[in-house]
């Protein structure tokens, strides 16, 4: 007996991710947003090859691209885990209505048997937007005790747009302080995460050897001339934060999370 009406192709999740270079592609950049030569050396294929299999991935809407802020040339490919989770949900429910996906949520009880709190730092050049709203929704979604902090390589004032995009989701940062990186050069992280093209570039090594991330955003406070202007950016980068501190913490909230001294 049949449950459900049968689709004449694969769901496009199994069409698009089933190629085995292709999955090798979506693992790496299910770890970091990356650039085609990082990807070139990470799969071990030629350039146009994970070219091509980049725009298959695109196509499919499991991958995104973004110009670099630091070479315009260039660019990052980020795995859309949101989508993911829509298309992998489907899958499911197209062969069954019982395999129907839901999404894993951080698990307060697994998070850290060791009782020990996890420690996340973000980084962008000015410390100012970027990094501070991913510091901020960081400790205000965790369904665990978890450090956070930020700071940048050139730290400017905290935009006023970053204060008004968090307070309309609860939560203050005006009084937050700007700080630079070099205030955390001897400190242990088990996460740190880049937001910003320019300090991946310049992105110092810190004690450890913490899981290091990146996620190629561009600065709000460059999409207009004033603050009016640049806030529809800023609610779209905070929106865009917030899935990914999202999945981030389904990451850290794992057992198997590396523990640091």
């Amino acid at each position: 007996m049949r449950v459900g009406t049968v689709a004449s192709t694969p769901p496009v999740f199994v069409r698009v991710a089933a190629h085995p270079l292709r999955w090798r592609i979506l693992n790496e950049l299910a770890a970091s947003d990356r650039r085609v030569r990082e990807l070139t050396l990470a799969v071990a294929a030629a350039q146009s090859l994970v070219s091509y299999h980049l725009s298959c991935l695109r196509a499919g809407g499991l991958v995104v691209a973004r110009k670099s802020s630091a070479d315009g040339r260039d660019s990052y490919y980020a795995l859309d885990l949101a989508r993911c989770t829509d298309l992998l949900s489907a899958a499911g429910a197209a062969l069954h209505p019982g395999l129907r996906l839901a999404p894993v949520e951080p698990d307060r009880r697994s998070a850290r048997s060791s009782g020990r709190v996890p420690r996340v730092l973000f980084l962008c050049t000015g410390n100012s937007a970027r990094s501070q709203m991913a510091e901020a929704l960081l400790l205000d979604r965790a369904p665990f005790p978890v450090h956070g902090s930020s700071a940048g390589s050139r730290p400017k004032p905290l935009h006023p747009n970053a204060v008004r995009v968090m307070r309309n989701r609860g939560i203050d940062i005006s009084g937050n302080r700007t700080k630079h990186l070099r205030e955390f050069s001897r400190r242990r992280f088990d996460h740190v995460v880049t937001l910003c093209d320019r300090l991946r570039e310049e992105c110092p090594e810190f004690p450890g050897h913490p899981t290091v991330t990146h996620w190629s955003m561009a600065d709000p406070s460059a999409a207009g001339a004033t603050n009016a202007q640049t806030y529809p950016a800023f609610e779209r980068a905070a929106d865009e934060i917030e899935r990914r501190v999202h999945f981030l913490l389904a990451v850290i909230g794992q057992p198997s999370t590396k523990e640091s001294s």
